[in-house]
């Protein structure tokens, strides 16, 4: 009944329909031009449960997401709060490691979004989510390159994500110390990403870059566990907020209380996903402030 006095409505009244649609578009184009006319690095750090996603998109529009959670549909979810309406790719997808909680939800990001070109690290992983994953991507002819130190993805604008680590065949490496370190930076601007790396492997990239680690915004390794964070990586890449992508209440008791007290000791504050929900920056290759 609503729909038919609509109707009625609609056919006579022609021009305040037109009005209307182009009044939609308008604000529709507006939003999209404001998004992308700002010259702004975006980058959000998901809230997709236990595990890890970043989005970034540079100011050109050009995106790369980093890891994309467990296979529980969240990453969906969470990617249509943050990307521009009726988007519907991706230039760079990075599979840190093949664990669960770090690829699972890319088989709903590879059936949804059209991925460019696809960086992991050589390293194996016998769960189903893996197997699968490589197949689509195979079927879907998505351009495969094995990320290793040396190599700079330029998401133009002016963003460039390095690659630190790793440096060497991965195919026997155990999955969290085959992380890819991402460094991301913009002007004087920088944020840090490492997946599950382990501290005896983040020590290993200090020795490497340690005088150029800095980074405004830090996630930190492995949600928050023990097994990561090192107080040398912290004190060399001194960040002015650590961000933790974990799960509440998780089973693995994430993030561990050794690493929250070494971060109070180092005067760094720290951002957890749970509970603050998706946490984005943005960068005018300046500063960084949180939206």
């Amino acid at each position: 009944m609503k729909n038919n006095k609509f109707l009625f409505w609609a056919t006579g009244h022609p021009r305040l329909v037109v009005v209307s649609i182009f009044l939609i578009l308008d604000i529709v184009v507006a939003a999209i031009f404001l998004r992308h006319g700002r010259h702004v690095l975006t980058v959000a750090f998901l809230n997709i449960g236990q595990g890890d996603a970043v989005y970034i998109e540079a100011p050109n529009g050009n995106q790369l997401l980093y890891d994309a959670g467990p296979p529980t549909g969240a990453i969906l979810r969470e990617l249509h709060k943050v990307m521009p309406f009726g988007d519907r790719s991706i230039d760079v997808a990075v599979f840190s490691h093949p664990d669960m909680d770090h690829i699972g939800g890319f088989l709903d990001v590879l059936s949804h979004y059209k991925v460019g070109v696809l960086l992991e690290p050589g390293s194996r992983s016998d769960n189903g989510v893996w197997s699968e994953a490589q197949r689509v991507i195979a079927a879907n002819h998505i351009p495969h390159i094995l990320a290793r130190r040396g190599m700079t993805i330029d998401l133009g604008g002016g963003v460039l994500a390095d690659i630190l680590y790793p440096d060497r065949d991965m195919t026997t490496m155990e999955t969290n110390a085959s992380s890819i370190v991402l460094w991301i930076h913009y002007g004087d601007t920088a944020f840090l990403l490492s997946g599950d790396l382990p501290q005896a492997q983040e020590d290993y990239v200090v020795s490497l870059d340690g005088a150029t680690l800095h980074a405004q915004v830090l996630k930190l390794g492995h949600h928050g566990s023990r097994t990561s964070s090192s107080e040398a990586w912290l004190q060399a890449t001194h960040p002015d907020v650590a961000i933790i992508s974990a799960g509440e209440n998780n089973r693995y008791g994430h993030p561990h209380k050794e690493v929250l007290s070494l971060l109070e000791q180092l005067h760094i504050p720290s951002l957890i996903t749970w509970r603050e929900g998706t946490i984005r920056f943005e960068s005018d290759g300046t500063q960084v402030s949180r939206y």
